[in-house]
């Protein structure tokens, strides 16, 4: 099974599954993804109904090219089984697995999911939001071949270190950094977590610049006014994708007239820049189809 496939992931927007007015109008946004969330936005005595709202919604399509997972409730709980079997037979994407802090958790998930019938290409994604969870980064990671990326579950584990939650959140950066290294390491997407403040535009693009620096595919959001912003952030700017442009064509010249050094503007270019510009070419593309066609 191909793991991340090449699709932009700038902005994944949590939708609360209980509410079938917020489900249609993400039929509209701008997001790349949609998460339906069935697990912390949903109230216990809701969670039966927020299951049949998201199941219908998918069942009626309408989201385009966007991705869709479910986060389900975890499978201690009296709903995450049912969630799974549901989830199996829509349309989404994924299954979003909370607070995963083993790889027998996303076995037991698995198993359901085949069971319930599940097609091949679902995928599962996991929470990473607790400590037991981000020292098994790579055992979770290596759990499935259905494992597909992690979601940053910042402010639960922000809550379980007891360390403040910074503008610059140097608390959490050992954990966004294991994350990160088990993800690329295996071919997994990765997605940074939520801003919650939102009336702090300033510190929302600064998370968002730092969340690019370190190597983020984009950021899981609560609102749909972030969209635009973290959209802008994660995808690469024109400037970038015509220097990547030139690097692939002066490299594959150079290919061609039987050259081993390619310098373009002083620049020594190597396999491993041309690699990186063909990434950023084939993200712009990605997100240039997904506008057209969402």
């Amino acid at each position: 099974m191909a793991r991340a496939p090449a699709r932009p992931r700038r902005s994944i927007l949590y939708m609360p599954g209980s509410n079938a007015r917020a489900l249609d109008k993400a039929r509209g946004l701008a997001a790349d993804g949609l998460i339906f969330d069935l697990e912390d936005a949903v109230a216990p005595d809701a969670k039966d109904e927020a299951r049949r709202l998201v199941v219908a919604a998918l069942a009626e399509g309408g989201y385009g090219r966007r991705e869709i997972l479910v986060r389900v409730n975890g499978l201690g709980t009296p709903w995450g089984h049912a969630d799974l079997v549901a989830a199996a037979g829509s349309r989404a994407n994924a299954v979003l697995l909370p607070k995963v802090e083993s790889a027998d958790m996303v076995r037991q998930a698995e198993t359901i999911l085949a069971a319930a019938g599940a097609p091949d290409d679902m995928l599962i994604w996991c929470m990473m939001e607790t400590p037991r969870g981000i020292l098994r980064a790579e055992e979770i990671a290596l759990a499935s071949p259905r494992v597909g990326g992690f979601v940053m579950g910042t402010s639960d584990l922000a809550k379980d270190l007891h360390c403040a939650h910074t503008r610059e959140r140097l608390p959490l950066l050992t954990s966004l950094g294991l994350c990160l290294l088990a993800a690329r390491a295996h071919g997994l997407a990765i997605v940074d977590g939520v801003h919650l403040d939102l009336a702090d535009d300033e510190g929302f693009a600064f998370s968002c610049r730092q969340g690019v620096e370190m190597g983020f595919d984009g950021k899981t959001l609560i609102h749909p006014k972030t969209i635009e912003a973290a959209n802008q952030a994660f995808a690469p700017a024109q400037a970038e994708i015509a220097w990547s442009l030139r690097l692939i064509e002066a490299h594959a010249e150079a290919g061609r007239a039987g050259k081993g050094v390619v310098v373009v503007d002083g620049r020594l270019v190597e396999n491993l820049h041309v690699e990186n510009a063909r990434r950023i070419v084939a993200l712009a593309e990605a997100i240039a189809a997904l506008e057209q066609g969402s």
